[in-house]
């Protein structure tokens, strides 16, 4: 019969669906799709109704979906679109698991640590977003008690707390390394010292005046007297000078400076800023540290 009343047995469905004959007669035992009748010797018999919703069922067991779920789809407590985005929501948490699982992996192989090492990578990367800001969080509060912060210093410090709310989905080895070493930075008490003395300068006068205006000065003429390189001590290197800090400055107003600069150029800072950077999957900031130094070098060797 072909009006859609034709009863196919188990065997058929099978050869149909590509389905096995074990899978069929569970789904039917289960109450997923009862059977439209039976023939004379007692076999199972369904109608194209039946056919169909063993191809749904198929399609949804290979998506990876439940049988609860298909059941309740089956029994229209709930949609196919329904049941579809809570299982891609689940699917998203597994693979993302997956990718930081490879990076860590990744990492690990890439260092070649300890056992003791190996176990405490994989434990920091798999930090909570919650956790992860919460040993930021600790850190800049730690650092900067005690210490009034307004105006910029309080905006830096802001800035410190910067992570972003999760690793990326796929987040390659270099940010799993990032968290690792940003971690280790954070727990370092003469880092913490070093961010206070910081802050303490920033509060100077000299700070206030110079600050923003001198960086932009000394990364263009100090970086390219690196980059050639020009060497600070010499007569080019004083005309270099003279082009990022103004010759008649005070020479108290210019020790301030120089002392103010030897504490804010330290290499650790600069890295602090370019493992945020990293995690929340930016380009870092270009390099100022080594331009600072030829600056610190420079007012050294020429008064």
């Amino acid at each position: 019969m072909t009006d859609g009343t034709e009863l196919h047995t188990v065997g058929q469905i099978a050869r149909r669906t590509g389905l096995s004959v074990h899978t069929i007669r569970f789904w039917s035992d289960s109450g997923l799709i009862a059977p439209t009748g039976r023939s004379a010797g007692g076999y199972r018999l369904y109608d194209a109704a039946a056919v169909a919703r063993f191809d749904l069922v198929r399609a949804l067991r290979e998506l990876g979906i439940g049988l609860e779920a298909v059941r309740g789809i089956l029994a229209r407590q709930a949609t196919v679109a329904e049941v579809a985005e809570v299982h891609a929501q689940a699917l998203d948490a597994e693979i993302r698991a997956l990718k930081l699982r490879r990076a860590v992996l990744r990492t690990i192989a890439k260092r070649g640590g300890t056992t003791e090492e190996t176990t405490m990578t994989h434990k920091l990367a798999h930090l909570s977003a919650a956790q992860r800001q919460r040993v930021i969080d600790e850190f800049v509060e730690s650092t900067f008690s005690g210490i009034a912060l307004d105006g910029d210093a309080e905006v830096v410090a802001e800035w410190m707390r910067e992570l972003p709310d999760e690793l990326p989905d796929d987040p390659a080895p270099d940010q799993v390394d990032a968290w690792i070493e940003l971690t280790d930075l954070v727990a370092d008490e003469d880092f913490r010292q070093l961010l206070r003395r910081i802050a303490l300068a920033g509060a100077s006068p000299v700070a206030s005046r110079h600050g923003y205006e001198l960086r932009a000065l000394a990364l263009r003429h100090a970086g390219r007297a690196t980059a050639e390189p020009i060497p600070p001590d010499s007569a080019e290197g004083r005309a270099v000078l003279d082009r990022i800090i103004r010759p008649g400055m005070p020479s108290g107003e210019r020790d301030e400076l120089r002392r103010w600069l030897e504490t804010v150029a330290d290499a650790r800072v600069e890295r602090y800023w370019e493992l945020i950077a990293v995690l929340n999957d930016r380009a870092p900031a270009p390099p100022a540290v080594p331009a600072f130094t030829w600056l610190i070098a420079a007012m050294r060797a020429h008064g």
